[in-house]
């Protein structure tokens, strides 16, 4: 693996995540909620596209190219970003263990000594601070709720939990750039992501789910059927006009 292989699972959890969250545009429970889902969206599409680009780099290809122009095999994106986006509560949950993991991934990231790295991930930290913020306070305003917005925040965090150990599961294949100070080793954020989370829920009264992990394999590009009902959705214009630009 090299840093543009990197960049790309990088780029397509940032890519694929976006694409869910806007799919809460004319859904969200309220007018400043669905601007704020869309504000995320914009903000990881925006991640996805400077790492796509340099994921693209040696073969020629751009962002767009990289986004809309693959197999879906071709994709290195985590389980948990490509499910359905379910209830609310199910979307709080994912965003609120997603961010919690891009916080501490970017954080050590900006540190990379792969300069294209090391920037985006110093621009993508202030982000996803701000996710992570968003995320953890509808946690608590659920979870600290009603009887019934408790339940169905605790049962969100039960159906996204399952695909949260892929997100830090090790790599043999990223240890020369790990050495190298490329890359950040994904089990080495488990801890501190942790602490955060476990804080959170917590606070909100709700318990962390006692499930266990499914067996992931996004990263190798062995994807949930969810996946390929995206796909065909998201690249579906560049497939009706191929070679078009506008």
């Amino acid at each position: 693996m090299n840093a543009h292989e990197y960049a790309l699972a990088l780029g397509d959890d940032a890519l694929i995540a976006s694409q869910r969250l806007s799919e809460w545009v004319t859904k969200a429970p309220s007018l400043e909620e669905e601007v704020a889902l869309a504000n995320i969206a914009l903000d990881l599409l925006g991640q996805a596209r400077a790492l796509l680009a340099y994921a693209g780099e040696p073969n020629g290809l751009d962002e767009d190219a990289m986004a809309y122009r693959r197999a879906p095999e071709e994709y290195r994106c985590a389980h948990l970003v490509e499910r359905q986006i379910g209830d609310f509560a199910v979307t709080t949950a994912r965003l609120l263990v997603f961010s919690a993991y891009q916080y501490e991934l970017y954080t050590h990231l900006s540190a990379s000594t792969d300069p294209l790295l090391a920037g985006v991930a110093g621009k993508a930290v202030k982000e996803v601070a701000y996710h992570r913020d968003h995320a953890a306070q509808w946690t608590l305003r659920l979870g600290d709720g009603t009887e019934s917005s408790n339940r169905r925040m605790q049962n969100g965090l039960y159906v996204v939990w399952p695909d949260v150990a892929e997100l830090f599961a090790p790599r043999r294949e990223l240890a020369p750039l790990i050495d190298a100070g490329i890359a950040v080793d994904p089990a080495a954020l488990t801890a501190q992501w942790t602490t955060f989370v476990m804080a959170i829920l917590a606070q909100a009264g709700l318990d962390e789910p006692g499930v266990a992990p499914a067996p992931g394999g996004g990263r190798d590009g062995v994807h949930t059927p969810e996946f390929a009902d995206l796909h065909v959705e998201m690249t579906s214009l560049h497939l009706a006009h191929p070679g078009a630009s506008w």
